[in-house]
């Protein structure tokens, strides 16, 4: 009998995760894990694979190993991310963060190293299935911070000149961590717990580049920001917009 599945997403049905792999031994260890966890899997043994089975089945998660022969990790999820958001949760045997970077660029949701225990991946597909899911929005649906920038929390989007911008999950996520403490230092760690769950407190570099997206998205200059601001060796700060109002 398979264990009821906690209420990670608004769905009768358990999350179905794709896992990616060209060794069969690790696609059985991990696909164990998850129904074990209550979640319906599907395999692919490579890339291509991979690809045909995301248009057929729209999973609600892929785990997705980066050393593969032909089509590799970041090759699938660079063509992955043309048409398709889903998250992705990337393998390797490198514990290398110039690597982990490089797959969070490509549009990455997180990163596990081999070897890893069953609890640590299926402590990061909790993560990553709640990250994907939109907050409720908040009593004001569109909250204006000036002429330039608004937020809409129902449609999930910033308003930058009166042009809407989607925002990926996370991005949304953290832009609402900082503007719900405007004019207060949120440090790495609560930014980083609030935002990608607990256990996340050491991944500095996933706040660093998920900063950067949101200053190329809302920021007039990217480079000399102000709205976010960055409180060296301690976390970062939405500008107190209120104080701006006459």
């Amino acid at each position: 009998m398979v264990e009821k599945l906690p209420d990670l997403l608004d769905t009768t049905a358990p999350p179905l995760i794709l896992i990616v792999d060209d060794e069969a031994r690790m696609r059985r260890f991990i696909r164990m894990n998850m129904e074990l966890e209550g979640y319906q899997v599907i395999e692919a043994d490579n890339g291509k694979k991979a690809l045909n089975l995301i248009r057929q089945q729209m999973p609600e998660l892929i785990v997705m190993d980066v050393m593969m022969p032909e089509m590799d990790g970041f090759e699938t999820l660079r063509a992955l991310r043309e048409i398709s958001t889903t998250p992705v949760i990337l393998l390797t045997v490198k514990d290398d963060e110039e690597d982990k970077i490089h797959g969070l660029a490509l549009g990455a949701d997180d990163y596990v190293t081999k070897p890893f225990s069953p609890k640590e991946l299926n402590g990061r597909v909790t993560a990553v299935l709640r990250r994907a899911q939109w907050p409720s929005p908040p009593p004001r649906t569109v909250l204006k911070i000036d002429e330039r920038l608004s937020v809409d929390f129902n449609r999930h989007q910033v308003i930058v000149n009166g042009e809407q911008i989607e925002l990926r999950p996370t991005e949304f996520r953290l832009l609402s961590q900082l503007i719900q403490n405007a004019g207060w230092v949120v440090s790495h760690d609560t930014l980083l717990a609030k935002v990608w769950g607990y256990g996340y407190e050491d991944e500095t570099h996933y706040l660093r580049l998920y900063i950067n997206y949101l200053r190329k998205k809302i920021e007039e200059n990217p480079s000399k920001p102000e709205y976010i601001l960055t409180e060296r060796g301690t976390g970062y700060l939405f500008v107190d917009y209120k104080k701006k109002r006459p």
